[in-house]
């Protein structure tokens, strides 16, 4: 089943809320959109759903036509952040529901229900009702109703935001393995660059209602086509300096002078945006190829196994994502360096320069 999205367009009133979009997703493989809040995630689910009409555009599912039909005649199963469940039935019957309007046998249901009741940890409560659940295990009992359903489009709006660390880890690796076989074609939102990577797919990077790049979850995360592509698949946020090329340098504020390397020798001279990750920025002076500079520490935030330390220099304010714990003191002088096969560098328009990725994994 393949969904195609030609031209989608919702305004209400002065506000437009997606803008021309159009996008291909193919069944069998996890197809994300990947945005900040507000970006049209959910609305643009919704609209591949049936629950909004477009303004402009066309929807076809597997070849046809269905901008028009509702969601009451498509096989949809949608799950959103804020789970739904009816309050007045069990676990088992919450789950089952989709399955008895379908016509399935007592015996198919109960099979059905308690393979994903089992792979989701609800088997020990199938008799409890969602008010005596737990938020993560309502979210869960929502999660499990839609995959039971063995829909043809599936549309997951961040279901595993409610949920605790180690279960989200477990379905994060497990749902793709869920959906392969399935047939559905599954469409995935999630505002976290993290998650998209672990899930794999296919991405679309979404900002203010627009489609600004789609293709292979990696690819796209390595080789972002442009500066909101590249900050809407960063976390933390992207490392960006307005910079000068002149004379073989690159100028930024604060009076940090760095050498052109034969990657960027060919371009023109004139403004450009430099970007770069915040792991990539090291707290040690410059290695071998690599470009350093002073900084000054503004806080440096301890979770877990990683420190991240906020620097600026000059109008330049940086984040460095590094391993281990890093005790600093706030106004303290460091050297930290990046190295430029990393670089990732825009025109002042937000256009990439480079749009190739490289073959050894930088940028």
């Amino acid at each position: 089943m393949t969904l195609v999205l030609d031209q989608l367009t919702l305004v209400r009133g002065a506000e437009t809320y997606i803008k021309d979009v159009s996008l291909e997703l193919e069944r069998g493989v996890f197809n994300l959109l990947l945005g900040p809040t507000l970006a049209g995630k959910t609305t643009l689910l919704r609209l591949m759903a049936g629950l909004e009409r477009p303004t402009r555009g066309r929807i076809r599912f597997d070849g046809v036509d269905v901008t028009g039909v509702p969601v009451q005649k498509r096989k949809v199963a949608m799950v959103y952040q804020q789970f739904i469940n009816y309050p007045s039935m069990s676990v088992f019957d919450n789950i089952a529901s989709p399955l008895r309007v379908a016509g399935l046998s007592s015996a198919d249901v109960r099979t059905r229900v308690r393979e994903i009741a089992d792979l989701l940890q609800l088997g020990p409560l199938l008799n409890r009702r969602p008010g005596e659940l737990s938020g993560g295990q309502q979210q869960r009992t929502a999660l499990a109703r839609a995959l039971v359903k063995q829909a043809d489009l599936v549309l997951l709006d961040e279901p595993l935001a409610n949920l605790d660390y180690k279960l989200r880890e477990d379905l994060r690796n497990e749902l793709p393995r869920l959906f392969a076989d399935t047939g559905a074609t599954v469409v995935y939102a999630t505002a976290e660059p993290t998650e998209a990577l672990i899930l794999g797919g296919f991405t679309a990077t979404l900002y203010e209602g627009r489609i600004t790049q789609f293709g292979p979850t990696h690819a796209v995360f390595r080789g972002p086509n442009s500066l909101k592509s590249a900050e809407t698949f960063s976390d933390p946020p992207l490392n960006v300096a307005d910079v000068e090329k002149t004379s073989g340098r690159f100028l930024l504020s604060g009076g940090i002078v760095w050498p052109v390397t034969s990657r960027h020798a060919s371009l023109p001279d004139g403004p450009y945006i430099l970007g770069f990750r915040p792991h990539h920025l090291a707290l040690s002076s410059a290695g071998e190829g690599a470009l350093s500079t002073g900084a000054t520490v503004n806080i440096a935030e301890i979770s877990g196994s990683e420190t991240f330390v906020h620097l600026s220099r000059g109008d330049n304010h940086w984040v460095a994502q590094t391993h281990g714990v890093h005790r600093l003191t706030n106004g303290e002088v460091i050297d930290v360096s990046v190295d430029p096969r990393h670089f990732l560098l825009f025109r002042p328009d937000g256009s990439r320069v480079e749009t190739v990725v490289d073959e050894t994994g930088y940028g």
